[in-house]
């Protein structure tokens, strides 16, 4: 698959990339989609689920189980996130980078979240803590438009 990009239903398109070496290291494989309203979130959630099949396809037994368990999650609170707080679209980004599995949410919002600290007693609130304790990496950028909300999630 040297440099294909397919586009699907509902727009998402999905790019493949052959290095030519071993699958771990010469592959890159993306996708990516627009989700407009809190309607979407489950849509983003089976678009996480799809690309983890395609991500299992071509890297086998590299992708764990925990992965698979943890990227619809935090894919399901960053594009909450993105909904609930920021006007119109926003565009949600999954690859795969040096053996981890990036996922990356762009809204229009320039407000940077905050991880708040761990309070049992605070009802709601919980979603950038849990997908902190779960990631390698959390990250928030402004960009000249908006912000960008980047999780790295291991693969094994």
């Amino acid at each position: 698959m040297c440099g294909q990009t397919k586009a699907e239903p509902g727009g998402v398109v999905r790019t493949a990339e052959d290095g030519g070496g071993e699958p771990l290291d010469g592959a890159r494989l993306a996708v990516s989609t627009a989700i407009e309203g809190s309607g979407e979130i489950a849509g983003a959630r089976e678009v996480a689920r799809s690309f983890l099949a395609d991500v299992q396809a071509l890297h086998g037994p590299a992708l764990s189980g925990g992965a698979r368990g943890v990227v619809p999650l935090v894919v399901s609170e960053l594009v909450t996130n993105a909904c609930k707080y920021a006007p119109g679209l926003c565009l949600l980004a999954l690859e795969v980078v040096d053996g981890a599995i990036r996922i990356s949410v762009w809204d229009s919002s320039a407000t940077l979240p905050t991880v708040l600290e761990s309070d049992p007693g605070r009802i709601g609130q919980h979603g950038l803590e849990v997908v902190a304790a779960l990631c390698e990496s959390l990250t928030a950028e402004r960009e000249p438009l908006g912000k960008r909300v980047t999780a790295i999630v291991a693969m094994a």
